[in-house]
């Protein structure tokens, strides 16, 4: 079987970068970012976070093989923000959304047991 072991689809092996930044020298406010060990369920969530930037244009993801665990986001911006920041943003709104879905999780579960 070619498949790789179970492990390298989660440990990011030593000496490479879990998060990588490439600008795109042919467009203006276009970057690729490449993000190690993760697939399509980071990948489609960052997009559709990036979607509600006002100042992204463009924003997609394509994992380059599947035996090859990483993917490659697209970010193309206008010029009142990078795609860097348009990055970083959507990677606080998202901490920020999973936090207030633990929350409320926790408290209806703490709710939930003290009924019973």
């Amino acid at each position: 079987m070619n498949a790789p072991d179970r492990y390298e689809r989660f440990v990011v092996p030593e000496g490479v970068a879990k998060v990588s930044y490439e600008r795109d020298t042919k467009i203006i406010n276009a970057a690729s970012f490449t993000i190690e060990r993760e697939d399509h369920t980071i990948g489609n969530i960052l997009r559709m976070q990036l979607h509600r930037d006002e100042n992204v244009l463009f924003a997609g993801y394509k994992l380059p093989h599947p035996l090859k665990y990483k993917i490659i986001i697209r970010i193309h911006t206008t010029s009142q923000s990078s795609p860097m920041q348009a990055y970083n943003q959507a990677i606080n709104d998202l901490d920020k959304e999973l936090d207030h879905l633990k929350n409320a999780f926790e408290a209806e579960l703490s709710r939930h047991s003290l009924r019973q």
